[in-house]
């Protein structure tokens, strides 16, 4: 009988146990504890470092998220695989979450409804899409998929990714040497990159300030992408029109901290593309199964050595 465990910080256990029991019924799977028995599988979100500790015959490790970045902080045990999920419901959560900040920002929307609350009728000249290029940081799943419903919207679409790649509809770019023209391209950027050692800071100064005049910023891949306090420069000094940002340093943002009420900017709790129980459990499942018949890898398998 295979041995799976479940441990996720702030998660509560009971749905996932029973939704994993009946995708996995041939599987023994319970809720971590300190002195737990050997197991092949966990399941995990934010696990402590003894859990990891304790378990050095694990074979893989299951995410139930996209983003790794905390998870490979810690000694994964030698030889055991970490797979993300690779959408599980995500991707098109994402693409709505997105597309609804760029089109407010485009339509001024914003605008509409601070003329609403002073109870002011306010026509606005429309704008041209040509006028707001749109840069998308990172084309994986996710980023891929966002990138497609925003050409789908018509506006022109950029992105630009480690590695090349290719998306229909979308003017692509890559590497350190395509970074710059990508950039000022863009006049609303969008960051769904996965967060590793060379893209912590990459929204700084320097990036942002090579973003065409009133540029947008949409943040919804990690807080620490973000120099907050050369945003917050940029915003005053009118280079930037403004920001939507889903993802901070310290979450929840603090009581007091700039962003909060700032009229140029739109915060959000972290919730831009939340994990779906269900189909995280299935894919999952198919994966343990999958490694279980002797596949050589699965779908969401990370690169420690990339970061993702």
């Amino acid at each position: 009988m295979t041995d799976i465990l479940f441990c996720c910080t702030d998660t509560p256990p009971a749905p996932w146990l029973e939704g994993l029991h009946a995708a996995l019924p041939d599987a023994r799977i319970t809720v971590w504890q300190p002195g737990a028995p050997q197991a092949e599988y966990a399941v995990v979100w934010a696990p402590p470092q003894q859990f990891l500790d304790e378990q050095p015959r694990l074979r893989a490790l299951f995410n139930i998220g996209a983003g790794v970045d905390a998870l490979l902080k810690l000694r994964i045990p030698p030889g055991c695989r970490v797979v993300r999920l690779d959408d599980a419901g995500m991707a098109v959560q994402m693409a709505e979450y997105v597309c609804h900040a760029v089109i407010r920002h485009f339509r001024e929307f914003d605008a509409y409804e601070a003329a609403e609350r002073e109870g002011r009728w306010a026509f606005r000249k429309p704008r041209l899409r040509q006028d707001f290029p749109v840069g998308v940081m990172g084309l994986g799943v996710l980023g891929e998929r966002v990138a497609r419903a925003l050409a789908h919207f018509e506006f022109p679409v950029q992105g630009w990714s480690r590695s090349p790649k290719a998306v229909e509809g979308v003017r692509t770019f890559h590497g350190t040497e395509g970074l710059q023209d990508f950039l000022g391209a863009s006049r609303v950027l969008v960051n769904l990159l996965p967060l590793t050692p060379d893209t912590t800071d990459i929204l700084r100064r320097e990036t942002l300030s090579r973003l065409q005049p009133g540029g947008y910023v949409v943040n919804v891949a990690r807080g620490a992408h973000l120099v907050e306090d050369d945003l917050l420069q940029l915003l005053d000094s009118g280079h930037l029109a403004g920001a939507t940002l889903d993802v901070f340093r310290t979450e929840p943002l603090p009581a007091g901290h700039p962003f909060w009420g700032h009229p140029r900017v739109t915060v959000t709790p972290h919730t831009s593309a939340r994990t779906l129980r269900a189909e995280s459990i299935a894919q999952i499942a198919r994966k343990i199964d999958a490694l279980r018949q002797g596949a050589p890898s699965v779908a969401g398998e990370v690169d420690p050595a990339r970061g993702y």
